[in-house]
Parts: structure tokens; C-alpha cells; sequence
């Protein structure tokens, strides 16, 4: 068919691109990584004979898929030279890249679900998201990742029972979220040890990235009075004392990855992202993004 009578390509394209990067986000753990493979994935809808493909959703989703495997290759090395905790990069606009079905993990994108599909093998992280998360069926899921059906059914189960593992069950309430997050910044900004500790469940664990690019701690902080001894450490470093006197230093509540969430910025720059894991009336991890790589995106006009 000549180029004149198939569907335009950005047309027919667009309505799937939210959808396509948060498949890529979710594989890959970056929004930079994923605009790059959606983008890829655009130049290749549009040099494809449209007209015979019969179900662009699924070509589209698979031909995502397989880049974002190719991507994992490189990135499974890069990871285990990654100093300190890895982290996802921080999203403030999640609802964007919801895929176009309702499933039980379609509108999660928190930090925890993301940490657990990053131990999963590729595979099986991909067989889960396209099955679970974008509702392909098994024979659109094997043939995108050239196994047997039975094959990917068994890749797909070995990683939702790992996500039903590690992931919670019941979310926070708003106000339980409010109150938590508020009750934390205040103990936060203040330096107020038993404050924090009353407010962290007896196995929360913290997690700091910095990337070996800013300081950060090497290894998750565990247990409520080690982690407020640390928090309420920094606080009390002269340094940043000063900071939180003489007004520099200024914290904005937000939603990151769809979890309760704090930015923390200094002279007016975004230097952290607090995203809180909150179950059972407690805060059962903190995850701190300093990575500057991680926040350019993140961060006002001009200081990216």
C-alpha cells in the first residue's frame, strides 16, 4: 500500500504513548530511558507498513517490550557498579503513564512495586507487565518474548506472587497519609528524634540514593532509632542547621509516584525527594532520591 493510504503515523501513534512509556518506565525504573524507547518505538511505527498490521496496541507493546529488554542488558551491568541504594527516578505526574486497562496494578507506579520488579529477571518483569499491568494476552506475551506460552504463564506467575509478596495489600487512607507526612515533616524540620521514632514501624527501613554523586548513604538505614538518629544527625550538622534558620531551605509536600512525598529544596533548587511507604498507621520505608541525575527533570526552569 503506498505511504499515501496508511494511517498516519503520529495519529494513530499518540493515543498509545502514555501507555507505552509507562510500560518502559515500569521496566526500566527511569522516565529518560523511557522517552528514549518510546521515541525509538515511534521511529519504527512510522518506517512499518501500518496497513497491515491489525492490532497496533499490541505491535506497539511488544516492539517497546523487546527495546526495553535490549536497554536491560546494559543496564544490569551499569546497576551493579551503581554506588550506594538504586532507586526509580522520582515521578510527580504518575497518572500520565497509566496503561489503557484496569488491572489490579494499573494505577501503581510506587516506589515499593518498582523495587520489586527490578528483582525480578527481565523476563519475568516483562511477562507480569504486559499480562498483569497492560492485559496483553499469553500468546501476544510469547510472542513477544519468543518463549512458549506455558512458558511465559510460568514467568508471569513466578512474578506475581513475588509483587503479592512484597507489595502491600491496603493503601493509606488521605488523612492517615496527611497525617503521617505532616507529622514527619514537622519532626523532620525540627531535629525531634522521639518524634520520628513514634512515627516508624519497628522494621522501617530508609533508603537513600545519591548515585556516588552527592553524599548519601551507602547502605538502607534499618529500624526506627537508627533511622531517626540519622535523620535528626543531618539536621543538627551545622551546615544545614544554618540552612533551616535563616530560611534558605524550603520543604513542598507532593505526590511522587503516587505515594505521600516530600521536595526538599535548598536556596531555591530541588536537593532530595522523600517518598513515604505508609501501612498500618506507620511509616514503613523512606525513599530519598539525591541523585541530581534523577531530579534535572524534576527540578524549576533554568536549573536543570
Amino acid at each position: 500500500m503506498s505511504a499515501s493510504l496508511q494511517p498516519d503515523p503520529a495519529a494513530s501513534f499518540e493515543p498509545h504513548r502514555g501507555s507505552l512509556l509507562g510500560l518502559a518506565y515500569r521496566m526500566l525504573g527511569s522516565r529518560a530511558e523511557a522517552e528514549d524507547v518510546v521515541q525509538d518505538a515511534y521511529l519504527r511505527w512510522h518506517a512499518t507498513d501500518r496497513s497491515v498490521v491489525e492490532q497496533p496496541r499490541a505491535f506497539l507493546g511488544r516492539t517497546v517490550t523487546r527495546l526495553c529488554l535490549d536497554q536491560l542488558k546494559s543496564a544490569r551491568m551499569q546497576r551493579e557498579e551503581y554506588v550506594g541504594p538504586w532507586l526509580p527516578e522520582p515521578l510527580l505526574d504518575d497518572a500520565t503513564l497509566a496503561p489503557d486497562a484496569a488491572g489490579e496494578y494499573a494505577d501503581d507506579l510506587s516506589v515499593a512495586l518498582l523495587l520489586t520488579l527490578e528483582r525480578l529477571s527481565p523476563l519475568e518483569r516483562a511477562a507480569f507487565l504486559m499480562h498483569d499491568v497492560f492485559d496483553l494476552d499469553y500468546p501476544e506475551v510469547a510472542r513477544t518474548l519468543r518463549r512458549s506460552e506455558d512458558a511465559c504463564r510460568q514467568l508471569a506467575s513466578r512474578a506475581r506472587s513475588q509483587v503479592r509478596r512484597e507489595r502491600p495489600r491496603f493503601r493509606p487512607s488521605e488523612e492517615e497519609s496527611a497525617r503521617l507526612t505532616q507529622a514527619f515533616v514537622m519532626a523532620l524540620g525540627s531535629g525531634d528524634l522521639e518524634g520520628l521514632k513514634r512515627i516508624l514501624a519497628d522494621d522501617a527501613v530508609f533508603y537513600s540514593d545519591g548515585g556516588g554523586k552527592v553524599p548519601a548513604a551507602l547502605k538502607p538505614v534499618v529500624g526506627p532509632e537508627r533511622i531517626a538518629r540519622f535523620l535528626t544527625g543531618l539536621v543538627r550538622k551545622p551546615k544545614i542547621a544554618r540552612r533551616l534558620i535563616s530560611g534558605p531551605l524550603n520543604l513542598r509536600l507532593a505526590s511522587i509516584n503516587g505515594m505521600p512525598g516530600i521536595l526538599l529544596y535548598m536556596s531555591g533548587r530541588l536537593n532530595q525527594t522523600y517518598a513515604l511507604d505508609i501501612q498500618d498507621g506507620r511509616i514503613v520505608a523512606i525513599y530519598v532520591t539525591r541523585n541530581p541525575e534523577k531530579l534535572a527533570r524534576l527540578q524549576p526552569a533554568g536549573q536543570a
